[in-house]
């Protein structure tokens, strides 16, 4: 009994020492602000930040650095006539010393008077480089924001370094505020220093990447080659292809402190190597189409010169009703700045067995390439690739063997791939074949473009596919690379490929495929998020979609649950058009977005 004794008398104790420190109340005033800039200084207020439950040790804290904070918020504002008041318990806080801080606090009251908006008589700045665009607000009679005289120096200093001067910097500037006439008088001084051009380029960090695959990823003889004109922008280029090999957790580029002989600015990369193993593993299910598993095993660093050498792996169909079971299997070996900077070689091989409901084919596939980085955002691929299949469907058994040229364009403005709030993504796939045997010549297109915009909370999600087949007729083509509608990629509420055309009494795939989705999502707790989403799919025996073929649609409700590795998708769709004597509701999980 003793012992029961104790931990009670300890809970109680417990619950006394931890109810001690009662809830702060924070009153936040300001008077005459306009709704922008009040909110602009509660956001910026730390003793809004730490909240009315921390410690009255921390709120103090955060009160007497509150006057800094929402003092920069006025000048940003051009309000330098502005009285801030900080009392804890009615004292002020500023007057309360910091290492004898009060064992409660009740009432913390901030209040803002941010006083009238002070406007320019006088905005200069120079010497200024050709065409630099200094911001419109920095001018007389323009409200004198210091965030506004920052902005314009920085943009003086970056418009000299544009065109080579990298050490150009702010030499002077005299801000005066007068009171009486609510004016302020700034005068920026910019020195511009001499044109460098590139100097010697070392390299820091790099244990198990060749220094010299380091300086050619960077581009160290090509766009950072000794003697050529400094360049801010080619500097950041070359960081971000280091980057983009995968082999590197860090990427800075440093710029010397003193310029070299003959005007030159040596440079140095300095890089931490990521861990060279990784492996991953995936899981999708859906009603119909049952589970897919699939993994993968990536080196990013195979040969000692950030090569990525990757083997997939994948196995669906499991417990589905979808034909039998398909798997894959594929490696591919990435060689980085071959045959220049920003050009990657690429050598793939792929073997596919698919046990569909309408055909079966056993595939096996190779493509040598490059892959060419054009802009930040925009991805370009060639290549050429040979194919071999034994397939069967409704029509025959045949072996068709193809030389394929296999190009592709991605241009990717999303702002998060696997939880996209604004952009939009175009991938555009086209394969020139030509028929050694089983099938003619001819070309597949496919087409993917996505749109993404977000108001309060709110994002619509917009998708479009396109497919054709253009050469073979329906009845010569391959099946593999014909087009069907139904199942989580394309139009969910429908069963999986349950939209194809009938040719005397036989299901086969379509030529041509069009394809809408759209979907409504709404974030309603801090990690999740609610989705409405309609999908609608076409399939026709000409090339190109001429309307003449078979459509369904589907309609549904989703939720999600955001992780680190990006939400966790749970669907239920319900046929709204078409076939519907399937199952009346199907159910879509998976990690990520459903496009």
């Amino acid at each position: 009994m003793s012992l029961i004794r104790f931990f009670v008398a300890l809970l109680v104790w417990a619950t006394m020492s931890f109810s001690t420190q009662a809830e702060t109340r924070i009153q936040f005033l300001t008077p005459g602000a306009s709704d922008g800039l009040r909110d602009d200084l509660r956001a910026a207020s730390l003793t809004v930040s730490a909240g009315r439950n921390a410690t009255a040790q921390d709120l103090l804290a955060a009160a007497q650095s509150d006057y800094a904070q929402l003092l920069g918020v006025l000048y940003s504002a051009g309000r330098y006539g502005g009285v801030i008041l900080i009392r804890v318990d009615g004292r002020e806080a500023a007057a309360i010393p910091p290492l004898s801080p009060p064992s409660n606090i009740e009432l913390i009251q901030i209040q803002v008077r941010p006083g009238p908006v002070y406007r320019f008589n006088e905005a200069r700045i120079g010497p200024l480089a050709p065409n630099t665009a200094i911001p419109d607000e920095f001018r007389p009679g323009a409200p004198a924001g210091t965030g506004t005289i920052r902005d314009a120096a920085t943009e003086g200093v970056s418009a000299w370094r544009a065109i080579g001067h990298a050490k150009a910097n702010v030499s002077g500037q005299q801000i005066t505020a007068e009171h009486a006439g609510r004016t302020v008088a700034a005068s920026i001084t910019l020195a511009p220093g001499p044109r460098l051009s590139f100097g010697e380029i070392s390299v820091a960090g790099n244990r198990n990447v060749r220094t010299n695959r380091v300086l050619t990823i960077a581009g160290a003889t090509e766009d950072l080659a000794r003697g050529r004109v400094f360049d801010p922008e080619e500097v950041e280029r070359a960081a971000n292809r280091l980057r983009r090999t995968g082999s590197f957790s860090s990427v800075t580029i440093e710029e010397a402190e003193e310029i070299g002989p003959n005007n030159s600015l040596p440079l140095t990369i300095n890089v931490v190597e990521a861990t060279p193993r990784r492996f991953g593993v995936g899981a999708e299910y859906s009603t119909t189409e049952g589970v897919r598993l699939s993994g993968f095993w990536l080196h990013r660093n195979f040969l000692g010169g950030a090569e990525r050498f990757r083997v997939d792996g994948a196995v669906a169909g499991l417990g589905g009703e979808t034909g039998g079971i398909d798997y894959e299997f594929g490696v591919r070996y990435e060689r980085p700045a071959t045959p220049r900077a920003d050009v990657d070689l690429f050598a793939e091989l792929q073997f596919e067995h698919l046990d569909e409901p309408d055909f079966t084919s056993d595939t096996t596939e190779f493509s040598l390439g490059f892959i060419r980085y054009a802009t930040d955002d925009l991805t370009l691929e060639f290549g050429l690739g040979y194919l071999y299949s034994d397939t069967e469907d409704a029509f025959e058994r045949e072996t068709y063997q193809l030389l394929t040229l296999p190009l592709a364009a991605e241009l990717d403005r999303r702002d998060d791939a696997l939880d996209a709030t604004d952009g939009y993504y175009v991938d555009l796939e086209a394969t020139p074949f030509v028929g050694l045997a089983g099938t003619g010549n001819g070309a597949l297109f496919e087409f993917d473009a996505r749109a993404y915009r977000t108001r309060n909370d709110l994002t619509f999600a917009g998708r479009v596919q396109l497919g054709s087949l253009f050469g073979p007729s329906l009845a010569e083509s391959p099946p593999f690379y014909r087009f069907f509608s139904g199942g989580g990629g394309t139009v969910r509420g429908q069963g999986y490929q349950s939209l194809a055309l009938d040719v005397g009494g036989n299901r086969t795939g379509g030529r041509s495929f069009l394809g809408l989705s759209g979907e409504l999502r709404r974030d309603v707790a801090e990690n999740i998020q609610i989705v409405g989403f309609a999908d609608w799919g076409y399939v026709g025996s000409e090339s190109f979609p001429d309307f003449t073929g078979e459509s369904h649609a589907g309609a549904g409700v989703g939720v999600r649950y955001k992780t680190g590795i990006g939400p966790i998708r749970l669907d239920l769709a319900t046929p709204i058009s078409g076939d519907t004597e399937g199952s009346s509701v199907y159910v879509y999980v998976g990690i990520g977005q459903a496009f």
